[in-house]
């Protein structure tokens, strides 16, 4: 197989991030086969290996957010990075946080952390499709982003930052005006925990 072909194969199955066994069946190829090809073209620099059973294109690099959902599933970014991207912290965030129904983990690739925190299964909810020309990646709603946030805080897990905490009680700054208050409360109450109902009623009243 031409690596260039095998490439153009890829991309235009939006296929940037894959598993030796989807490569395989792709290419119709035999495990053996799939393996050493792999093995070869990251050697090439074609691919590289995000982490043990996972390949991506080293030419067309996924985005972070890509990256961050394909690396440890099931996942969805949330916490403090999706607060970043909702513009409701202004503090900038070079960790991609995402809540996983899994135990909490940690990767580093291109030097970039990729953290994964750990909630409970009927709490693993409120996350959205983000579809860009670019990128599609699954994201926490806001709303679902401040509670996942509040639990770990509640959890003495996280640090609390202040200036969110300000402009939630407040609803002044822009970005916090147009926040579903009774959206958050739902989020909050699948994860039944005293301590962050405590926390919330605080904030909110």
């Amino acid at each position: 197989m031409k690596p260039i072909k095998v490439r153009e194969e890829l991309i235009n199955r939006h296929l940037r991030i894959f598993t030796p066994e989807e490569f395989r069946r792709i290419f119709d190829l035999a495990s053996y086969q799939s393996k050493y090809f792999l093995e070869t073209q990251v050697k090439e620099g074609l691919f590289i290996r995000l982490k043990k059973g996972l390949y991506t294109l080293q030419t067309d690099l996924p985005s972070e957010e890509e990256i961050a959902n394909k690396l440890y599933m099931p996942s969805y970014i949330s916490f403090e990075y999706a607060l970043g991207y909702y513009q409701l912290i202004p503090e900038m965030v070079y960790t991609i946080t995402s809540a996983t129904s899994k135990p909490t983990r940690k990767f580093i690739f291109n030097n970039i952390a990729y953290d994964y925190r750990t909630i409970k299964t009927d709490a693993y909810t409120g996350y959205i499709l983000k579809n860009t020309e670019q990128k599609s990646f699954l994201i926490a709603d806001p709303e679902k982003a401040i509670a996942d946030y509040l639990y770990f805080v509640s959890l003495r897990k996280s640090p609390h930052v202040e200036r969110l905490l300000e402009n939630l009680s407040q609803q002044g700054y822009y970005k916090t005006k147009g926040l579903e208050k009774k959206l958050v409360l739902q989020y909050v109450h699948l994860f039944e925990r005293k301590a962050l109902d405590r926390l919330v009623h605080a904030i909110f009243t």
